[in-house]
């Protein structure tokens, strides 16, 4: 039987921002951040889909941005929508909005859910709010996700550690409090959750990990290959989910990681693929 591999995290643009990187780099200041350098790649979905193809990837989820413009939200969250509608068995879409836009956003994600959004993210709470404050609009975000079954995916960083482009300081101290205001959301925290996992062996810190999750992203440039069997033993393999963040990295990079570190077939299944379509569909 074959076993299908599910990316949770890769990202896409449109080719209009890929044209005309000049002028989103000077209309978002998160945009600017991450993607100044010319040599950072911006990915439409067809070269996802391509990749995917090179890499025996069944099924990936096409992530948008933490865009400061609801504007620009919507209108890659338009691609996002219609990229899915093209590619429906292989793309699975999140969306994003701007809270700061208040009841436009909250408009533009009731818009998302109508059109078969699956998810929001990748978001950076501190650009929405610089304390992760939780205002009224995050609240109607987070009481929508509950209500239609989205699931929430975090940028998270690590507190110590090399310095690289977009890392920010959305670190586990962080993450932690706007977890526990939010039980009931399922979250999924990239980059291992910046290294939040380890605190799990904390009682009270494994139980409010409940509804979180933690994908693979960049793992190459972040952790020793035995990051998995660490992980795999603190929080047990129901909770890490395969992401490469493509295009910054291949996802065979990371799948000939998971390969190398000789994890039981059961984890592996579930790292690569169970967990993800778990978790998609709702179960």
């Amino acid at each position: 039987m074959h076993r299908m591999i599910i990316d949770f995290h890769t990202h896409v643009f449109t080719a209009h921002i890929r044209e005309n990187r000049a002028d989103y780099l000077r209309r978002d200041s998160c945009f600017r951040e991450l993607y100044s350098h010319p040599e950072s790649k911006l990915a439409t979905a067809e070269d996802v889909v391509n990749h995917m193809d090179e890499c025996g990837v069944d099924q990936s989820v096409i992530l948008n941005f933490n865009w400061q413009s609801n504007g620009i939200c919507r209108e890659t969250n338009d691609y996002i929508l219609e990229s899915v509608t093209l590619n429906s068995t292989k793309l699975v879409g999140f969306c994003t909005v701007q809270p700061s836009a208040g009841d436009d956003a909250i408009k533009e994600l009731e818009r998302c859910i109508r059109n078969g959004i699956k998810g929001i993210g990748e978001i950076r709470p501190q650009v929405h709010n610089n304390k992760c404050v939780v205002d009224s609009v995050i609240q109607q975000i987070m009481e929508l996700a509950v209500k239609h079954n989205l699931i929430v995916l975090l940028h998270a960083s690590e507190p110590v550690g090399h310095q690289y482009s977009g890392k920010g300081d959305l670190t586990p101290g962080v993450l932690y409090p706007y977890i526990l205001d939010f039980p009931d959301v399922k979250f999924v925290c990239a980059h291992w959750g910046g290294g939040l996992p380890f605190y799990a062996l904390m009682p009270e810190v494994d139980h409010a990990l409940n509804n979180v999750y933690f994908d693979t992203a960049a793992t190459p440039f972040l952790y020793k290959p035995n990051i998995f069997k660490q992980m795999i033993d603190i929080i047990g393999s129901d909770k890490i989910l395969f992401g490469s963040d493509y295009p910054l990295m291949s996802s065979k990079r990371i799948i000939d990681q998971i390969e190398a570190v000789n994890l039981d077939s059961e984890d592996k299944n579930k790292i690569l693929w169970q967990n993800a379509q778990n978790l998609l569909s709702g179960s």
